[in-house]
């Protein structure tokens, strides 16, 4: 029986494959698969892979994005749980061994793990967000909204995962699944420990500016529609609504303070204030917004004047 399948999207990955490879190989774990899905690569991140093809499983198919590439190696998996990596990043030898052991001591529906995240000058340590293992809807309610919204420090069961697949072809995709994902999780088991290892590389969409970032209304618009056509809209309205503010507010406007286009950061904020407004026209009632914290008063409050703020501290950031 494969106890774990790991799934892995390549696109022009050339320079960091061959690393990412020999960290999964060293991977402690037995009865465990690696499927690496070329995703229409024209760099030699193929050649580099057929390298390894007595060691791993390889799909070859048209560009799809990350999420169509997932959705591949998805359907593909044999394993009893999933997990996903980036083809730029390495985890700790026993990432999988300590995770799958987590998952079966309560026969958790998804397992979390702390992440060390390496950016050209820094490392940063960024914890799960969720504090201790959660058995209740009512725990993993609270948790959807403050878990960190990324899909490879978590492995989930297969049986969960194959009727949740990704949207094709738009970034902010885990965000998207994972929301999708969380009204079907009935446990998570926490690990805290860092055995994912991000490499934050130059052009990453989280470390510039780029136009893909406008991907974050789709994805959370989409998200309002899949409650909404579930029947779900209304018992989780407030994780829902307080998720908006945070997407809109935070990610997406501190993201966009990268852009050196001033006017275009300007467009982006006032875009941004209407459509929380439209959205969510009583948003500053809500009970997560309410609770203390700076990041709450930040989002609470969020204006012109404060996005000037966030855009002159990513100036002095950038030069």
């Amino acid at each position: 029986m494969v106890k774990v399948s790991v799934i892995v999207p390549v696109y022009n990955s050339e320079k960091t494959l061959d690393r990412t490879i020999k960290s999964l190989l060293n991977q402690t774990l037995e009865d465990i698969e690696f499927i690496f899905v070329n995703d229409g690569s024209n760099d030699d991140s193929l050649k580099i892979l057929q390298k390894y093809k007595n060691k791993i499983k390889i799909i070859n198919q048209k560009n799809s994005g990350p999420g169509g590439a997932r959705n591949a190696g998805i359907k593909k998996a044999k394993g009893e749980y999933i997990g996903f990596l980036d083809a730029d990043d390495i985890i700790e030898s026993q990432m999988y061994e300590e995770m799958y052991k987590k998952a079966k001591e309560k026969n958790f529906d998804m397992v979390v793990c702390d992440t060390n995240i390496y950016y050209p000058d820094k490392k940063t340590y960024i914890k799960s967000g969720i504090d201790k293992d959660k058995f209740s809807k009512t725990e993993i309610k609270r948790d959807m909204i403050y878990s960190y919204a990324v899909i490879w420090n978590k492995i989930i069961k297969k049986n969960i995962a194959i009727d949740n697949l990704f949207s094709n072809d738009i970034y902010y995709e885990d965000i998207e699944f994972l929301f999708k994902l969380f009204p079907k999780i009935n446990s998570i088991g926490v690990i805290n420990k860092a055995l994912y290892n991000y490499m934050q590389v130059e052009g990453s969409i989280t470390y510039t500016y780029n136009d893909k970032l406008y991907d974050i209304i789709k994805v959370l618009d989409n998200i309002i529609l899949y409650y909404k056509e579930n029947n779900l809209y209304e018992k989780y309205f407030s994780e829902l609504e307080y998720s908006y503010v945070r997407y809109m507010f935070g990610t997406f406007i501190k993201r966009m303070a990268k852009t050196k286009n001033k006017n275009k950061y300007q467009d982006a904020v006032i875009m941004a204030i209407d459509k929380v407004k439209s959205s969510f026209p009583d948003y500053k009632k809500n009970k997560y917004l309410n609770e203390k914290g700076l990041k709450n008063i930040y989002l609470k409050h969020f204006n012109k004047l404060m996005a000037k703020i966030v855009y002159i501290n990513q100036k002095n950031k950038m030069n």
